[in-house]
């Protein structure tokens, strides 16, 4: 089943795999690519950039929209996730209306058994976010692996905001020997710096401009990192924080990229990224900057 779009604009919109599965072998040619874009809805720019890079780089583009139940471990955060699809399809058809949607039901993705796959993601799923929330990477790979079998890209787009999450999707398609690309696009920022997320729209205008330090404090890290050691840099934060009456920092961390082990001691051949987890009131957001 798909629906029609609005402006007069035709855009295919599926709610179900069996029919997306469909017509997605219905345009597909022997040397054509789909690229894909995995999404949790309540699109803004960044979501629209790793769009664009699919449109420029595939021959069909594919953008699904699922707010993925297995992921969360705070059933409120679940609850209150902004669910915006009307306004999301406008924003996919003005960028392009020939991209192609996938909004199913959690019953269509699960069917009936709404619970997540194991995965041994090397370790990976134990740093940072993982130690914050639970089972939250297994949420990630049920799903993305779940959505690459129904989409069957051959490019997979996401930005490097939720860094570890890119690393965690290209482990598991490594070792399930999944045929795609995965593609890491940059951070798309507010004039402030502040780094867009869907969570954003939840902020007032106060709190938003005051979330604007996380990114002052990550580019103002990377400067100390070139002279102080991972240790010193960590404290710093840690203390610029203990002083902001408005933002609770859950972590900082630096870890080497590849592996996410924390930094101990800086090696020359390794490249380092730091890590930002901080609530503004209730509203969890989380950033990231390489080091180099």
């Amino acid at each position: 089943m798909f629906a029609l779009n609005f402006n007069k604009t035709i855009m295919p919109i599926f709610y179900g795999k069996a029919t997306l599965t469909e017509f997605l072998n219905s345009v597909k040619t022997s040397n054509s690519t789909i690229g894909f874009v995995p999404t949790m809805g309540a699109l803004h720019q960044g979501h629209l950039s790793l769009m664009q890079q699919s449109l420029a780089e595939n021959q069909h583009t594919v953008v699904s929209i699922f707010v993925n139940p297995t992921q969360f471990n705070n059933p409120e955060d679940l609850e209150k996730y902004p669910r915006t699809l009307e306004a999301d399809t406008q924003k996919i058809a003005s960028l392009d209306p020939n991209i192609i949607v996938y909004a199913p039901s959690v019953e269509d993705i699960y069917e009936g058994n709404v619970t997540s796959q194991d995965f041994d993601f090397d370790g990976l799923e134990n740093q940072m976010e993982g130690k914050f929330r639970p089972g939250h990477f297994n949420g990630v790979g049920t799903i993305v692996k779940r959505l690459f079998e129904i989409v069957t890209p051959t490019n997979a787009y996401f930005g490097e905001k939720d860094f570890q999450q890119l690393q965690i999707v290209k482990k598991m398609v490594h070792k399930n020997h999944l045929k795609v690309n995965i593609i890491g696009c940059p951070i798309f920022r507010e004039a402030n710096g502040l780094a867009m997320s869907s969570r954003n729209e939840r902020l007032s205008a106060t709190e938003r401009e005051q979330a604007a330090v996380i990114y002052k404090t990550l580019t103002e890290a990377k400067k100390k990192f070139k002279t102080q050691t991972c240790e010193e840099v960590k404290q710093w934060v840690e203390k610029a924080f203990k002083t902001n009456e408005m933002l609770d920092l859950e972590y900082f961390e630096i870890a080497e990229e590849e592996t996410l082990i924390p930094c101990e001691a800086k090696l020359k051949d390794k490249n380092y990224r730091a890590f930002i987890a901080v609530f503004v009131n209730n509203i969890r957001l989380i950033d990231t900057i390489s080091l180099k």
